[in-house]
């Protein structure tokens, strides 16, 4: 079974893919590298999901954004690679997670993301990681994640 059949079997969809917020892309191709510019949490209508966790959102509720960030994460991957299939492993993800000064559980938070990956993509989604807080993120989102991905390039 193929990532995209194990997103429908979890009864999860990949969004459209995110206009980029200045002058990036996102996404960019390094010989077999994909990188995926910082994605995090949107509504459905496109707006950020916003607030700061530690006060409040809750542990769980960030936990579930980053989640949802993985989710823009791979749509950005299926749009650069035209199939998720051809994902060999994701290499590094990094999380940040916008939070009260005396916060510690970013794990925990990221977590969201990182399961989602591994649900997804299997033994291929499993990778090095690194999450941290930070005093703020763009739009006043609670979490973003990005992530270095080894694939097929589509023009081989």
């Amino acid at each position: 079974m193929g990532p995209e059949e194990r997103l429908g079997e979890l009864g999860l969809t990949l969004p459209a893919v995110r206009r980029s917020a200045g002058a990036y892309v996102p996404f960019r191709w390094a010989g077999s590298l994909l990188f995926l510019s910082g994605r995090g949490p949107a509504r459905v209508d496109g707006s950020f999901v916003t607030g700061k966790v530690g006060l409040d959102v809750s542990v769980a509720e960030a936990r579930l954004h980053a989640r949802d960030a993985g989710l823009q994460l791979l749509a950005a991957a299926k749009a650069a690679l035209g199939d998720l299939g051809r994902i060999g492993a994701v290499v590094k993800l990094t999380g940040m997670v916008n939070a009260v000064e005396s916060f510690t559980e970013h794990p925990a938070v990221i977590d969201g993301c990182s399961q989602l990956l591994v649900d997804v993509l299997g033994g291929a989604g499993r990778h090095a990681r690194t999450s941290f807080g930070v005093a703020s993120l763009p739009h006043a989102m609670t979490v973003e994640v990005e992530a270095v991905v080894w694939a097929d390039h589509p023009r081989g």
